[in-house]
Formats: structure tokens, sequence, C-alpha cells
């Protein structure tokens, strides 16, 4: 297997930057060859899938830096990120008796990084936190950029606050023991920075999905630099989401329907995103933003990628009207009015509220019959 030199982005937020490490084997180098948070004891959180694979590795990465080291092991999905499972992480901590010197890293996927990410925030009002994220996802989207939250039965990620890591290592060898849904689910992240900011990479995804799907070490560490320059860019610019932030949100809010309608974890978050993306294309092209042939071309990558371009039936008396019903809880949402993600010609993202009756149409062209 290909060894990729470690690299470094710079997520630049002032006094809240932090570096990306990116590479081969950057697990192992915790202690050695980044600069790690200061703190006289370390809380590792994974989970149940994660832990058995790389907590000794991390473990003995950062052992020379903490005196104590403790690990709390959370069941694995996206049907536990909710308050009970968080509760497990703040129990751990104040049975251990950790105090403002404790650092958490978070490692495993999305979930583990969200939510400890949001304990960070709230423990003592504020603990440094790592990201070491273990999934593709994960590493080219839901670990950069300080987005951390737990679900409501209403709403995905409804519950959250904005807080910064200090340090995100993306390890490229922890992706040799993914799933392949997991795989796929990834690769909807790393398609939808090609239309809302860069066709050349749309361009080269075209090119080199099947190595991608094959795991080519130097595919996936091509992507996973490139959304993560994407992402940095992005957050450095808008932080808290007041404006062009929203544009990583591209067939999220068709996506967050689908996985709240559906049963957090029945659909991965990745496939609800991809069959979101391919409804919000269709609503760009009705809108007379994009042409026919580029939504066929997204498609067609979306499928590639091994990802769903149909969304589920989530009711079958009224699909559209239940899907409206969980658009409007959305985060974009303002005053029930639901904001869009929209493809203003390829490469270019655009906020915009559509009339429902379009929606709806869109929603019946694009669900499964």
């Amino acid at each position: 297997m290909q060894s990729i030199p470690t690299t470094f982005i710079h997520i630049d937020l002032g006094q809240r930057s932090y570096p990306i490490a990116l590479g081969s084997g950057v697990i192992a180098m915790l202690g050695t060859s980044l600069s790690l948070p200061v703190g006289t004891a370390a809380v590792i959180v994974s989970n149940a899938t994660v832990a058995p694979l790389y907590v000794s590795r991390l473990v003995s990465s950062i052992s020379a830096t903490y005196s104590q080291i403790q690990t709390v092991v959370l069941p694995d999905g996206e049907a536990h990120k909710n308050w009970e499972t968080l509760n497990l992480i703040f129990d751990a901590l104040l049975r251990q008796g950790c105090d403002r010197k404790t650092v958490l890293y978070a490692l495993g996927g999305g979930v583990i990084g969200d939510m400890t990410g949001f304990a960070a925030a709230c423990y003592m009002r504020g603990v440094p936190f790592v990201q070491v994220p273990t999934t593709l996802l994960a590493q080219v989207d839901s670990s950069v950029g300080g987005k951390t939250a737990i679900n409501h039965p209403m709403g995905k990620n409804m519950i959250g606050a904005f807080y910064q890591p200090q340090l995100v290592v993306c390890d490229l060898d922890t992706l040799d023991t993914l799933p392949a849904r997991e795989l796929a689910a990834g690769l909807a992240e790393v398609i939808k920075y090609g239309p809302i900011a860069d066709m050349e990479l749309f361009a080269w995804l075209e090119a080199n999905m099947d190595a991608l799907v094959a795991r080519e070490r130097g595919a996936l560490a091509h992507v996973v630099k490139r959304s993560c320059e994407i992402k940095a860019a992005v957050v450095g610019a808008d932080e808290r989401e007041a404006g062009l932030r929203a544009i990583l949100n591209f067939g999220h809010t068709f996506g967050h329907a689908i996985e709240a309608g559906m049963g957090y974890g029945v659909w991965l978050h990745g496939e609800g995103v991809a069959a979101g993306m391919v409804m919000a294309a269709h609503l760009s092209q009705r809108l007379g933003l994009v042409d026919g042939s580029f939504v066929e071309r997204l498609t067609r990558l979306i499928e590639r990628a091994g990802l769903p371009t149909r969304g589920p039936v989530l009711d079958a008396q009224d699909n559209a009207g239940r899907y409206l019903e969980l658009m409007r809880v959305d985060k974009k949402a303002e005053g029930g009015e639901i904001r869009f993600v929209l493809i203003d010609g390829p490469g270019k993202a655009v906020m915009r509220a559509a009339p429902d009756a379009l929606v709806r149409e869109v929603i019946d062209q694009c669900c499964a019959s």
C-alpha cells in the first residue's frame, strides 16, 4: 500500500486557528511530530467498532504527553447521536474528576466527532479537543470547521454549538478498515465540493472514481486534501454560517429530511446527501439555473460511487408533504420558508427559496415509486 507523507492544511480563524495533519500513519506520529494540546489528562471517546482497531495505537502515541489517559466507548451509529449517549461522556468525565486541563480526543466517524466536540464545548464551559476522524466522510467534512451537535427526533443536528478543535488528524491508514458502504457515504461529501466550488475536482472525480472505490491511496489522499482545502477556505471566511458556509450543505436539506424521516441510521448521512444532491440539482434545473446535461452528469457520478440517486418514500399518502414538513425544521429555514442550496451554474452555489409546488414536483420525480 502506497505511503503518503504528512502534509498540513491550515484553518485560519485567528486565535482559534488550527492545523489539519493528513498522511499515512499520522496517529502514530502524534507524540513526536505534532504539537498536542497541553493538559494533565486525556479522554479518548470512541465507539464499539473503532475502539478495538485504533485506541491502543492512539494511547501509545499520546502517552508521553498526558499522565492519565482514559477511554469512553459509545455505541456505534447515528441512532445513538442523542442526549442519552452524550451523557455517557459527561458521566465518565465527572466520575473521573476531569477538570479544565483535560483534553478530549474524538476517535471515530462523524457521530463521534460531533458528540465529542459538543461535550468539549459544554463540559466546564469548554475544554480542548482533538479530532481523529477514521471515516472518509469525517476526514473530508465533519471533522473540520467546528460544527458539533446531537440529533433530535424532529431534526438532525438541531442541538449543538460551534466549537473548534485544536488539531485534526486525518490518518489515511484508517480508511483500510472502512466498510464499502461507509466509503461510498464519504464520497458523497467529496462529490458535493465540485458543483459548489470546483468543477476541476468534479472532472477529476469523473476520471478517477474507480480508483477511489478501489481505495487507491494516492487518489484518496488527493480528495481528502482538496476537500479540506475547500472547506478551510469557506470556514475561514464564514465560521458560523452567516452566509457563504451554507453552500457546504448542498443536498443536505433533502438529505437530512431522509435521515429523520426514515429513522436515524437507516440511511447513512452520505446516502441521504447523495439522493439530496440529485433533488437539489433537479430543482436548480427547474429554476433555470443549470441544464439537464449537468443534472445527468452529476447523477452518473453519484451512481458510480455506489450511492443512491432516488430518495425513499417517507409517507405513502403524501410523500412530498412529509419531506416539506421535515425540511421546515432545517437550520437554514427562515420564518418557515425553506432555503435550498442550489447550483447557479456548475461550480457556483446559491441559497434560494422555491415554491412548494415546484419542490413537490421534484420530490415526486426523484423518489422511488
